[in-house]
C-alpha cells in the first residue's frame, strides 16, 4: 500500500469534496426551485452520483477512496487475520479524516453560497428513516465487497455513483449510508441537512446496515476477505527498480 499520509490526504479531500457537492447542490436545488421538493431531491442526487462517480476515479488509486468509516470498517474486519487491508491504526485515522473533511466540505459549500454555517434543524428522527438507512447502507456495502471479490473494479465509481443516485429516491432517508457525511450534514442547515438530534439514530442504523451487508457478503463470498485491498478500488502498491508496479498509483 501507499504510505498512510498520502492515503489520508487522498481521504481528507475526497471526502471534503463528497459533502461539498452533496451540500451545494442541496442549496441550488433548493435556491432554484423553492416549492419543488421533487426537483431538489433530483438536482441534489444527480449531482451526487456523477460527483462521487468522479472522486472515487480521482482518488481510488490513492486510499481506495472509501470516504466512509462504515466501509473503511468492514475493510479493517475482512483484514484483521490477513497481510494486506487496513490495520486498526489505520481505521482511527481514516474515521478521523472522513469525519473532519466532512465537516470542512459542509463549511466550503456554506461559504461558496454564502449560507451560514450553523446546525441543521431538519429533524430526521422517524424510525422509518432509521430503516431507510438500513438498507442504504447495507446495499452500499455489499456493492463495494461484492465487486471487489469478482474483480469489478473497473466498474466501481460509476457503480457506486449509480447505487447512490438510485439510493436518494428508493428510500425514506435519501440514503446518507454514511456516518461521515451525516456529521458534515449537521453543518448546513439547507435541504442537505440534519438535526443533530437525529444524526445518532442515522450512524445506529448505518453501522447496523453495514454489518448485514458485510455478513450477505461473507455468506456469498467466503473468500472476500482475500480482496480488501481492492475496496472500494485497487489501490495496492509494490516498488520496483523502475516505480509501481501495474495496477498500483503513485
Amino acid at each position: 500500500m501507499l504510505p498512510l499520509g498520502r492515503r489520508l490526504l487522498a481521504e481528507l479531500v475526497g471526502t471534503a469534496l463528497l459533502v461539498t457537492i452533496v451540500v451545494g447542490s442541496g442549496i441550488s436545488a433548493q435556491r432554484l426551485s423553492p416549492d419543488d421538493a421533487g426537483l431538489q431531491l433530483l438536482y441534489n442526487s444527480t449531482a451526487t452520483a456523477f460527483g462521487l462517480a468522479i472522486l472515487i476515479l480521482m482518488f481510488g488509486p490513492v486510499s481506495g477512496a472509501h470516504f466512509n468509516p462504515v466501509v473503511s470498517g468492514a475493510d479493517w474486519l475482512l483484514s484483521r487475520r490477513g497481510t494486506t487491508g487496513l490495520r486498526g491504526r489505520d481505521l482511527g485515522a481514516y474515521t478521523v479524516v472522513q469525519t473532519i473533511g466532512a465537516v470542512a466540505g459542509a463549511v466550503l459549500a456554506n461559504t461558496m453560497f454564502g449560507a451560514p454555517t450553523t446546525f441543521s434543524t431538519k429533524d430526521r428522527s422517524d424510525w422509518r428513516l432509521w430503516l431507510g438507512e438500513i438498507v442504504a447502507t447495507a446495499g452500499l456495502v455489499a456493492l463495494i465487497f461484492m465487486l471487489a471479490r469478482t474483480r469489478g473494479g473497473a466498474w466501481a465509481a460509476p457503480a457506486v455513483g449509480a447505487y447512490i443516485g438510485a439510493a436518494y429516491w428508493f428510500t425514506s432517508s435519501t440514503s446518507f449510508a454514511n456516518p461521515s457525511i451525516t456529521v458534515g450534514r449537521m453543518f448546513s442547515d439547507t435541504f442537505a441537512g440534519i438535526d443533530p438530534a437525529s444524526a445518532p439514530g442515522f450512524v445506529v442504523a448505518q453501522v447496523i446496515g453495514g454489518a448485514l451487508g458485510l455478513g450477505l457478503v461473507r455468506a456469498l463470498y467466503p473468500t472476500v476477505a482475500d480482496a480488501v485491498e481492492d475496496v472500494v478500488v485497487p489501490h495496492h502498491f509494490v516498488a520496483g527498480p523502475e516505480g509501481p508496479a501495474a495496477g498500483g498509483s503513485q
